[in-house]
């Protein structure tokens, strides 16, 4: 989890006060190099807000899960590396089997021989 703004506005107000990195860090238990980067970060004129932190959109939207929802109906029995390959050929994505596996437990859905 990023450090907060209220934490960072007291490293640099420490700084301000003329304390050495090593004091600035040791005082409020934070990495050297960390109190430092956002020493940097102000002198560049950048924001030392964290940024975001988050994961990238999923491969398939809404209406291709619907569509992989269909196939699995249609093939239960289907391998991953067949839905793959189907995925590819009739909804143009190229996708990878792990992040197709995390994409059907998301939806709950499961592959079975028999049903």
């Amino acid at each position: 989890m990023a450090y907060s703004v209220d934490l960072r506005e007291r490293v640099l107000a420490l700084y301000d006060d003329g304390l050495p990195t090593k004091e600035v860090a040791e005082r409020l238990k934070v990495a050297r190099s960390w109190a430092r980067r956002i020493k940097q970060l102000r002198g560049a004129g950048k924001s030392i807000a964290p940024k975001p932190v988050g994961g990238s959109r999923p491969k398939l939207g809404d209406r291709a899960r619907g569509e992989l929802a269909r196939f699995v109906a249609e093939r239960p029995d289907a391998t991953l590396g067949e839905l793959r390959a189907r995925v590819a050929a009739e909804l143009g994505v190229a996708i990878s089997v792990s992040a197709l596996w995390e994409t059907l437990a998301a939806m709950r859905l499961t592959l079975k021989k028999s049903r």
